[in-house]
């Protein structure tokens, strides 16, 4: 049986029962393989555009005997979504969240029979909040979770419109809720370094960009500090 790390487990954890899987950038084809095993899921795309991950993808799918379930193609992006697969749910875990963002922004047109998409940005999961704002997806769930020292955040995202501050999107809806160690851990430390970085603008010119940047990052360290006071 593939064994996945604490952060895939937890994305596993919001792949909902009989979806059919599109496993983007999936690597080694871990997660959907670790799904079809498991009974969670009968069908699965595993799309990878590098020729090296996508070659050991297909030596473990065919190791672990679940050819028949799971196809692994070779493609950019949502590129490895076909209209006649039916894909319910896009998994998308393992890089910034920039790049997340970027791919599901140029494969939009390929999320017509998605219900849901199970994203795990490494960092900036505030551009993964952005893009659903901006393109009619809300927060369904949210998790941060510290694995080998490296703190992650997952967001699910399913079809449907919600208003979220620019604090919320930053920090993340359902992560300001819960506010556990982890999330508290995570933003003492980004609060740490803006404040090294005011430092350094302190002895910078007196130039408008550089007070307007000033002003943001006083603005976004008294409220980040404000949240995890409370």
């Amino acid at each position: 049986m593939v064994q996945l790390s604490k952060r895939l487990q937890m994305v596993a954890g919001f792949v909902e029962e009989n979806a059919v899987l599109a496993d983007i950038g999936s690597d080694h084809a871990y997660l959907p393989t670790y799904l079809v095993k498991k009974g969670v899921i009968k069908k699965a795309i595993a799309g990878e555009v590098v020729k090296g991950p996508y070659e050991s993808a297909v030596k473990n799918v065919q190791r672990e005997n679940v050819s028949d379930q799971i196809t692994v193609r070779l493609a950019n992006g949502l590129q490895a979504i076909q209209k006649e697969d039916g894909v319910t749910t896009v998994t998308i875990a393992g890089m910034g969240g920039p790049l997340i963002a970027k791919i599901l922004e140029e494969g939009k047109a390929l999320l017509s029979s998605v219900k849901r998409l199970v994203t795990q940005p490494n960092i900036h999961a505030v551009s993964i909040r952005d893009w659903a704002t901006q393109n009619g997806w809300y927060i369904v769930d949210e998790k941060i979770l510290k694995e080998d020292d490296k703190i992650y955040e997952i967001v699910v995202l399913e079809k449907g419109r919600k208003e979220y501050t620019a604090l919320e999107r930053l920090l993340g809806p359902v992560l300001m809720e819960e506010k556990n160690a982890v999330f508290h851990e995570k933003w003492q430390r980004e609060v740490k370094q803006w404040k090294q970085i005011l430092k350094s603008l302190e002895e910078a010119s007196e130039e408008t960009s550089i007070q307007e940047k000033k002003a943001q990052l006083l603005k976004q360290i008294s409220e980040v500090e404000e949240v995890l006071k409370e």
